[in-house]
């Protein structure tokens, strides 16, 4: 049993970079079944989380060049997974919109089997526990994005 705040600290972070590792090798898994490629699945989650995105928006979230962002739109779009549209501010300009319906078809069944895990997991935990877990997340989710 872990017994200092330093050694805890150093275990939870262990603990994480694993987490993440295993999320992102998930992640490549099931962009191989479907033909895709594993930037491919960042971009999508950037979809989801952040709504339509212009192709500069999400080279700059992913420090991709504007090529390899085409070719990635390109994958998503020949998959039906997202659309191009006019931006409505800037008929110029394009914005990448996640196609909500291709996405529960052909990805969230590939994803069912971590989300029952992940639900039992969760399910054994208190309401406290779930509230510390929730802020853990957020503040690690702000400090990353700063």
């Amino acid at each position: 049993m872990t017994s200092t705040r330093e050694e805890l600290t150093g275990e939870i972070q262990q603990r994480m970079i694993r987490f993440i590792a295993e999320a992102v090798l998930y992640n490549h898994a099931v962009s191989a079944k479907v033909g895709l490629g594993a930037s491919d699945s960042q971009f999508m989650t950037l979809l989801q989380t952040y709504g339509p995105l212009t192709p500069r928006q999400l080279a700059e979230r992913t420090g991709l060049t504007s090529g390899t962002v085409t070719g990635v739109i390109d994958r998503l779009e020949s998959h039906g997974f997202v659309t191009r549209r006019p931006d409505p501010g800037d008929r110029r300009k394009v914005v990448v919109t996640p196609s909500f319906e291709a996405i529960r078809e052909k990805l969230v069944p590939l994803y069912a089997d971590q989300g029952e895990r992940m639900h039992g997991v969760l399910a054994s935990r208190s309401v406290e526990e779930l509230r510390t877990i929730s802020a853990f997340l957020a503040d690690s989710i702000a400090e990353a994005g700063s």
